[in-house]
């Protein structure tokens, strides 16, 4: 039986704290969308994701609506289309990023992705042709995002791939130039990526999923911040409880609207990710939570140890409320969707080193961060090498979203508006890394019997 108290606290949350449900995802299946004739398979794409998901943003509003609970983004998530479009051996697939984000427009969703290939082990002919692709099809199209998995702990880092990738962000930068390189905050590079991740730019429908799916990501920032706040002065034994309880309460939320979402649309529940979310909007910052614990501002010495204390506590507060926990579990670091992650890159808190060292203790890596527009695809490729060793030797997912601002430099401002909101331009080494990320090959999988 609920007290009047929870009632009451559960309001709060939603009216005075930004609780929301940050994404319900719908994951569906275009294996069996593959034919020798690229248009027969767009086709088969846009018929299958628009009858699938024709009723999924009507059905989330329903549930936001009923419940009282904010449902910000209604998103869909598709099979690597590299599998699905091998075998019609075209040159480019941006027809079927096309044939993606036409379907997306047409049932109303916010973003789809899948735009994807798994190249950690090395490429096929249709991941080739995907990546080729990718620059051109994030600037001729709104809705589609992007992710290639370059890495895992058991294959190692693909470093042609890497490198590849290097130059695909400046190209994407190069040709959507006229918004500040949006393009760019549509891809995104991963090790160890999860197949089951609601969140974009880089929501997938991995291999081993059901045919449809819905997976929910829900976010929180303000409330954990506020429950922060009420134990001020208190022992970390005391902090990590508080946050445990609320991070219950927010899955708790998370694992409602989830499965009344795939009820009601007749098709399994998935997942909750338990992720922190920031937005833009001032009280609903990650930063904010890290600087509620006692750091003046995040980025100062303690900021890692405040981070690693967060990101678990709120798994296991997670993990208590829902028996599905999946996706990418923990708390963004985006720079530009964070008010306090912004403010702290301005004062000079905050730097490119200090946020590669934070995502050694949470999800997901280095997000949302704007560098010169003159900075090198080597350069960028030697910081998604650094990241996907972190993943790599960790054992966990990491990622890169990295903007090459065009014509900007360090204290520009990239502007984006929306969940995007706005980044500062941050510096890079000045030093070149070009003989290294040159190499290529593979750097071989790391042996974990000998850790330390």
């Amino acid at each position: 039986m609920l007290t009047i108290q929870e009632i009451m606290e559960t309001i709060k949350m939603v009216q005075e704290e930004n609780l929301d449900i940050r994404t319900v995802t719908m994951g569906i299946s275009l294996r069996d969308c593959s034919h020798p004739n690229s248009k027969t398979a767009c086709t088969k794409i846009y018929d299958k994701i628009t009858r699938l998901a024709e009723n999924l943003v009507k059905t989330g509003e329903d549930i936001a609506r009923e419940f009282g609970i904010p449902i910000v983004n209604k998103r869909i998530s598709v099979t690597p289309i590299s599998m699905v479009a091998e075998s019609s051996r075209v040159s480019s697939y941006l027809p079927f990023a096309e044939a993606m984000d036409r379907a997306a427009r047409n049932v109303g969703v916010n973003y789809i992705g899948g735009f994807s290939a798994l190249v950690h082990k090395g490429f096929t002919n249709g991941d080739r042709v995907l990546i080729d692709s990718i620059a051109q099809a994030l600037s001729s199209t709104e809705t589609v995002c992007s992710s290639v998995n370059v890495a895992t702990t058991k294959a190692g880092i693909n470093m042609d791939a890497v490198y590849t990738m290097g130059k695909v962000i400046k190209e994407t930068a190069r040709l959507t130039e006229e918004r500040d390189g949006l393009g760019c905050a549509k891809l995104v590079v991963f090790a160890n990526v999860p197949e089951d991740n609601p969140f974009m730019a880089g929501a997938f429908h991995g291999v081993g999923e059901p045919e449809c799916v819905i997976n929910v990501g829900v976010s929180g920032p303000g409330v954990v911040k506020s429950a922060v706040e009420r134990v001020k002065g208190a022992e970390f034994g005391i902090l990590a409880e508080t946050i445990k309880k609320t991070a219950f309460k927010v899955t708790r939320m998370g694992e409602l609207v989830g499965r009344t979402a795939a009820e009601r649309l007749g098709v399994p529940f998935g997942i909750v990710d338990l992720s922190l979310a920031p937005t833009p909007a001032v009280g609903d910052s990650v930063a904010d939570i890290l600087e509620a614990m006692g750091l003046e501002r995040c980025g100062t010495h303690g900021t890692i140890a405040a981070l690693a204390l967060l990101n678990d506590a709120v798994k296991k507060g997670g993990a208590m409320a829902s028996s599905y926990v999946g996706g990418l579990s923990g708390a963004f670091i985006p720079v530009s969707e964070d008010s306090g992650m912004i403010r702290a890159v301005v004062d000079g808190a905050l730097t490119m080193d200090k946020l590669e060292a934070m995502t050694c203790v949470c999800s997901v890596g280095l997000d949302m961060i704007a560098v010169p527009g003159d900075t090198s695809a080597e350069t960028i490729a030697a910081i998604i090498a650094d990241e996907m060793a972190i993943g790599v030797i960790n054992q966990k997912t990491t990622a890169v979203r990295i903007i090459p601002a065009p014509g900007k430099e360090v204290g520009d401002f990239v502007e984006y508006g929306g969940l995007l909101g706005r980044a500062p331009v941050m510096a890079v080494t000045p030093f070149p890394s070009d003989e290294f990320v040159k190499r290529g090959g593979r750097i071989p999988a790391p042996i974990h019997s000998l850790s330390n």
